[in-house]
């Protein structure tokens, strides 16, 4: 009989669901239980392609734009990532039913920008082009009225209309090292450049790399479970990378694993994007299991206690209580 070879597997905790994504997810679920089926997702409530299809089965119909949704008395959440102005405007203007799984972290950042603009500031924005949360916080304000900077680089070459008058903000889920280095470049040439009042990357992102970062140099090799439109995600894999693990890769599934990247390794760490439920993981280390003697530890406490209020309709439809 041949004999698995061994494996000790590293669970980085915390990792998967955050406070934000718990709230979309049950935002959805709960707006089918109290209303039935459909219930209107304008894009995907969170991105993780397991999760949207598990919701499709229970009744929810996923659009890209409120165009694509017929006249209804049905709800019509908006995604976790955030709308820009012009999404809740159509749907008033329709009379449609809608909830907004927006995670309260994102709205923070949209609050912040209104703050600075109606200060007269000229804002940056700190983030990736194209990714829906960016296109959500800048579309908070008029054109021109803030300014995406992705690179030290863009940082180094921007300017601005007035120094003196000056603010940045940033998408939630980036890299914290990267974001800082963004910043260091902003606050050298620019002093008096306004700060948030908080750091804008939310809990959940700076934990999850936290994690990895202690786990990363013991390992030889790293799985990120999560997607690849998830920018958290996608963080996580080059956090690894950049702190010891140059053998870290995205997964979505167990079905998805590169076999080849695991030959002949002794160590693995596992985490997973704050859009990832934990059964993908415990998917992830069931295969792993079919083809080594695996013993699993975790590193770090998995617990976070930041829990988001539902909107008030679901609260009062429900009976739930408030978050302490």
């Amino acid at each position: 009989m041949e004999t698995r070879p061994h494996l000790d597997i590293t669970l980085c905790a915390p990792r998967g669901f955050c406070a934000g994504v718990d709230r979309a997810i049950q935002i959805v679920e709960l707006a089918l239980e109290r209303y039935g089926a459909p219930v209107y997702v304008r894009h995907a409530i969170v991105h993780n392609k397991y999760v949207v299809d598990g919701l499709k089965q229970k009744g929810a119909v996923f659009v890209e734009e409120l165009g694509e949704i017929p006249d209804t008395e049905a709800p019509v959440v908006f995604s976790a990532h955030g709308v820009p102005k012009s999404v809740p405007a159509g749907a008033k203007a329709r009379n449609m039913f809608f909830l907004d799984a927006t995670c309260p972290l994102v709205s923070k950042v949209h609050i912040e920008a209104n703050r600075h603009f109606e200060a007269g500031r000229e804002i940056i924005l700190i983030g990736h082009a194209g990714h829906v949360e960016v296109i959500g916080t800048m579309g908070q304000l008029p054109d021109e009225a803030i300014t995406l900077i992705q690179t030290v680089e863009d940082a180094e070459a921007f300017t601005p209309r007035d120094p003196e008058k000056l603010a940045y903000v940033t998408q939630t889920t980036l890299s914290v090292d990267d974001t800082s280095a963004i910043v260091e470049v902003l606050r050298r040439r620019f002093p008096g450049i306004s700060l948030p009042h908080k750091e804008d990357i939310c809990y959940a992102t700076t934990n999850r790399q936290e994690a990895v970062k202690r786990v990363a140099p013991n390992v030889e090799a790293m799985i990120v479970v999560g997607a690849p439109e998830s920018s958290n995600s996608v963080r996580l894999v080059e956090v690894a990378q950049r702190n010891g693990c140059a053998n870290a890769s995205l997964v979505e599934r167990a079905d998805k694993i590169d076999w080849s990247r695991f030959e002949g390794i002794r160590t693995l760490g596992i985490t997973a994007g704050a859009s990832a439920p934990e059964a993908l993981v415990d998917e992830v280390i069931e295969a792993f299991a079919r083809r080594f003697d695996i013993s699993v530890s975790a590193s770090g406490e998995q617990r976070e206690r930041i829990v988001f209020n539902l909107p008030r309709e679901l609260r009062v439809a429900t009976g739930a209580a408030p978050a302490a």
